[in-house]
């Protein structure tokens, strides 16, 4: 059964940092494409970065480029999302999801088979 949880997560100022990040554990492969979502309330899933099994190919959308960065340690099983410059905008839960048998193609939560429970992060104004 393969898990993954999340952690990292905390309350800051605006124009703070947070470092997420995501442990698998329960299976030999790796993943082809890990990605980040987050949710805030009243709001949809909306994925914000995504990883490549290699490491090298990364994909974030606008609202987070320059100030997120993804990255991923497959000895260690971990994806991480660094987050900088963060703004209240950012306040939501996020979920890392991994999708073994696709690469990374956009970011429909349907074609990821494993999710995380969420770590929440506040930003304050």
């Amino acid at each position: 059964q393969v898990q993954l949880v999340e952690s990292g997560g905390g309350s800051v100022q605006a124009g703070g940092s947070l470092r997420l990040s995501c442990a698998a554990s329960g299976y030999t492969y790796t993943s082809r494409c890990t990605a980040w979502f987050r949710q805030a309330p009243g709001k949809e899933r909306e994925g914000v970065a995504a990883v490549g099994l290699g490491g090298a190919l990364t994909h974030y959308v606008d609202s987070v480029k320059g100030r997120f960065t993804i990255s991923r340690d497959n000895a260690k099983n971990t994806v991480h999302l660094q987050m900088n410059n963060l703004k209240p905008e950012d306040t939501a839960m996020y979920y890392c999801a991994a999708d073994f048998a696709r690469y990374c193609s956009g970011y429909d939560p349907s074609n990821f088979g494993y999710w995380g429970q969420g770590t929440q992060v506040t930003v304050s104004s």
